[in-house]
């Protein structure tokens, strides 16, 4: 897959503008137009870089010259990235010189689609050709305390997609919604795809927004082919929330 990149600093050329900075200081005025020079070039540097889809740490640190590395990297913008540093997300404006001040854009505003997001959507559908069906709380014989989740009536076999990126967290069987599949995103929030004919993904693996990963079915308790799908604030079930509008608010029209 390949990796495409936000904004790039200016490379570095050997002798940069610190060191001609030190070497003025030993000097004296001798130094002084050089270090003048230098110290202009290096304001012209750019000191953020917006995270693009297929980023890591690790290569931003490597490309941008991080000093410290992703590490680095990590602890000067974790007011923006989170606890979890494998989980930046495009649209994220990092800083490369030093801690972040704490308003830019992170995971839970600029990258999933709010009033500060990246033009782009950051969700998909996660069947495409589908009838919906039943929608969130809706009440009915087949659910105890309403519906947790949106079904959408699609054929046995239909590719199923990752409604956004993230890392699997769960892939397997469970008695009532029959083969699943749990996927943690960088929002805090879980998506969950039920009811399949097969999972074609496991525990751990990290999968792109509109990778596919599994085939719908009309496993468990259910009363024809569909995909169930939920948005949970934990991996739990219990912990749904409207999957509708989760989807808006990434700028997915459904």
């Amino acid at each position: 897959m390949s990796s495409p990149h936000g904004r790039h600093r200016a490379a570095r050329r050997p002798g940069s503008a610190r060191k001609l900075a030190t070497r003025a200081s030993a000097a004296g005025a001798t130094l002084a137009l050089p270090v003048i020079g230098a110290s202009t070039a290096f304001a012209e540097e750019d000191t953020t870089y917006t995270v693009s889809s297929g980023d890591t740490l690790s290569v931003i640190a490597a490309e941008q010259e991080v000093d410290g590395g992703w590490k680095t990297l990590y602890e000067n913008n974790r007011s923006v990235i989170g606890e979890d540093p494998n989980l930046i997300a495009p649209g994220m404006e990092l800083s490369l010189d030093g801690p972040a001040d704490g308003t830019g854009t992170n995971a839970d505003n600029a990258s999933y689609g709010t009033a500060t997001a990246a033009a782009e959507p950051t969700a998909v559908m996660p069947v495409d050709g589908s009838t919906p069906t039943a929608g969130y709380e809706a009440s009915g014989a087949n659910w105890q305390n309403g519906h947790t989740g949106q079904d959408w009536s699609v054929p046995v076999g239909t590719t199923v997609k990752a409604a956004a990126k993230g890392t699997v967290v769960e892939a397997g069987w469970d008695d009532s919604f029959g083969y699943q599949i749990v996927i943690r995103h960088g929002d805090g929030d879980y998506t969950h795809y039920a009811h399949l004919s097969q999972t074609d993904v496991s525990t751990g693996d990290a999968v792109g927004m509109g990778d596919r990963i599994a085939q719908s079915g009309a496993t468990g308790n259910v009363t024809g082919p569909h995909l169930h799908f939920e948005v949970r604030t934990t991996p739990e079930y219990g912990s749904a929330k409207d999957p509708i509008t989760w989807l808006a608010n990434h700028g997915v029209t459904t």
